[in-house]
């Protein structure tokens, strides 16, 4: 029985996080622009007892940069970036795959044998090592600056992450259109005389519904890793802001995105490391709020456990091939 998603507990709480952050860093902004509040030291009695990076403290409850400046100020600033950015790629992604896909498993489907396996092989291309060296030209600031405009450059961004990853998903997608279609509802509709297009529309894409909605999460957080790799290679979300002055200081972000806060901090996880840990803790929290979703999602409308189902395969599967070990044992111990 299908019970609404607003009423499952588990889309409630992640959708409340990432909707708190988003709604917070906008209104941020709006109020006080890009401005973060500065702590350079604490004193006791006239004393400077700590001087920036200030540890967590109840005003400052993840600590200052070596600057002084407010880690969660940044983090809020920053969360419409890379959250906003993460959802459009994964719906693009998901978007553009899904005509590929239904074109794949209903009408190409003498081909998908070998359009597989030459879509197979970007399976064996590491995502981020591609990905940095087709951004770094546009991202890592030259001598004499940006050529192109912080939109122009997240824009960019969007279409490279958005069109390495649609050739995989479609590919996935055509499959899964391929099994519907040995289905008994689907061969009932043929047999009915129902149509390609009318079997796509009134059939396959219902069916497929849940399995869309997913994808779309799993994209998300595919999406925010990449924002990771890229930014401890010093890639970041809208631009690297590089320091060409004799004694530079080190690349930054210029937006707060987050894996930019990553990225020109890492070096701080011994002596500072609320500074590293704060990023990681609010990329590693949104990710959570997206499976929690996804499993909400799967609860409401088919009135399952999504990860326990997933959890149950995975035994399965494994207790198969145990099985299959000991059966091909005791054949060769008879045949000794």
């Amino acid at each position: 029985m299908k019970k609404s998603v607003w009423k499952n507990p588990f889309f409630l709480i992640g959708f409340t996080f990432i909707t708190l952050m988003l709604v917070s860093s906008f209104v941020y902004t709006l109020v006080w622009g890009n401005e973060v509040r500065r702590l350079y030291f604490l004193s006791v009695d006239g004393t400077v007892v700590e001087s920036s990076p200030i540890s967590p403290k109840w005003l400052f409850p993840f600590g200052t940069d070596p600057l002084g400046l407010d880690m969660l100020g940044k983090i809020i600033i920053g969360a419409k970036y890379t959250i906003l950015t993460a959802v459009i790629i994964a719906f693009l992604r998901v978007f553009l795959a899904i005509p590929i896909g239904l074109i794949l498993g209903t009408f190409l489907v003498k081909y998908k044998k070998y359009i597989n396996g030459w879509i197979d092989s970007f399976h064996y291309v590491p995502l981020t090592i591609l990905a940095y060296f087709l951004l770094e030209p546009v991202l890592w600031e030259p001598f004499e600056g940006f050529s192109t405009s912080i939109m122009e450059r997240f824009i960019i961004e969007i279409l490279i992450l958005t069109l390495l990853i649609v050739p995989i998903l479609s590919a996935l997608l055509g499959n899964e259109v391929s099994l519907l279609y040995k289905k008994e509802f689907i061969l009932s509709a043929k047999t009915l005389g129902a149509g390609k297009w009318r079997i796509i529309f009134k059939h396959i894409l219902p069916s497929m519904k849940e399995k869309l909605v997913i994808i779309f999460g799993q994209q998300f957080m595919q999406t925010l890793i990449i924002f990771i790799h890229l930014g401890l290679l010093t890639l970041f979300l809208g631009g690297t802001d590089v320091d060409y002055q004799m004694v530079s200081d080190p690349p930054r972000s210029i937006t707060y995105e987050w894996s930019g806060l990553i990225g020109d901090s890492f070096r701080y996880l011994l002596g500072a490391p609320w500074i590293p840990l704060t990023p990681i803790l609010f990329f590693s929290a949104t990710m959570l709020s997206v499976s929690l979703m996804i499993e909400g999602y799967v609860q409401a409308t088919s009135g399952q456990s999504y990860y326990l189902k997933k959890f149950n395969e995975a035994n399965r599967k494994t207790g198969e091939k145990k099985l299959k070990k000991v059966e091909q044992s005791d054949f060769q111990k008879v045949n000794m």
